[in-house]
């Protein structure tokens, strides 16, 4: 009887076990991966449209925006 008796006893501590080294697993994949990639630099946007100027179509059109 004896490992089968002691399987449904330790099933659950077990389980949590293996959620805890899988989630441990994955942080560090995570972990390595940020290091690898470095940190992230958001691109400047350029300056923002003026909510109190009107958009034009020549405004819209203009390919030599600044």
């Amino acid at each position: 009887m004896g490992i089968h008796y002691d399987y449904k006893s330790t099933k659950g501590n077990k389980l949590m076990e293996k959620q805890a080294k899988r989630e441990r697993k994955l942080a560090e994949k995570k972990a390595k991966r940020l290091a690898k990639e470095g940190p992230k630099n958001e691109k400047e946007k350029g300056p923002a449209l003026d909510p109190n100027k009107p958009i034009s179509l020549d405004f819209l059109t203009n390919p030599n925006k600044e």
